[in-house]
């Protein structure tokens, strides 16, 4: 099993708030994206070159409660909540193919769209994020099948370098193992957590779980 690093994900409590914060930090403003139905969510996106890409999330005003948690531990943000570097998503060619002791962390495989864009993705019941944000969701491109970042214009932005925090790093690792990833990320003791170095027009610029 292989993974990649497919999006990075930025929680907020609105999608204004969300998309101010990204661009006081990269000098970079987000770019449209569109909702969520089940969820009752609704994003902005920022690529991150050929085939990564950053995602801002809330959730959207106009549409209903959903009956469920929000994904990205939304339901967990209060109003008045900073923005935040919440999480990060990895993709595979075959969500269901991969080990069970990794599907069992990242949560249950569900279909999920948004417009046009069909994927499979892993949600925890709970709405939580794996492991405090330090393990990835997981996602399959089902249609198109192409990484959403792919189509997202150019904005001279990129993913630099992913490091994640966890109290248990080795076992941390070795889920990150399972997932062929475990070479790809930085990881260290800590609470749970990711930073996120972005190569900017202006520079290289952190995204800190909780800046």
């Amino acid at each position: 099993m292989r993974c990649e690093i497919d999006h990075l994900v930025v929680a907020a409590p609105t999608l204004a708030g969300g998309a101010g914060w990204v661009e006081r930090a990269l000098g970079v403003a987000p770019g449209p994206g569109g909702a969520h139905p089940r969820m009752g969510t609704h994003n902005l996106l920022l690529r991150l070159g050929a085939s990564q890409f950053l995602e801002v999330i809330a959730p959207d005003p106009a549409a209903a409660r959903p009956d469920r948690p929000r994904w990205f531990a939304l339901d967990e943000l209060a109003p008045d909540a900073a923005p935040r570097l919440a999480g990060w998503v990895a993709r595979t060619e075959d969500l269901r193919g991969c080990p069970a002791a990794l599907l069992c962390e990242a949560g249950a495989i569900e279909t999920m769209t948004r417009g046009a864009r069909q994927w499979l993705i892993t949600i925890p019941p709970d709405g939580r994020l794996p492991r405090g944000g330090a393990l990835p969701m997981l996602i399959e491109w089902q249609s198109p099948r192409a990484p959403a970042g792919a189509g997202l214009p150019d904005a001279g932005c990129a993913l630099a370098a992913l490091g994640l925090r966890h109290p248990q790093p080795e076992r941390l690792q070795e889920l990150l193992a399972l997932a062929g990833l475990a070479e790809r990320v930085a990881t260290e003791p800590g609470a749970p957590g990711l930073w996120a170095d972005i190569a900017t027009p202006a520079g290289l610029r952190r995204l800190e779980a909780t800046s």
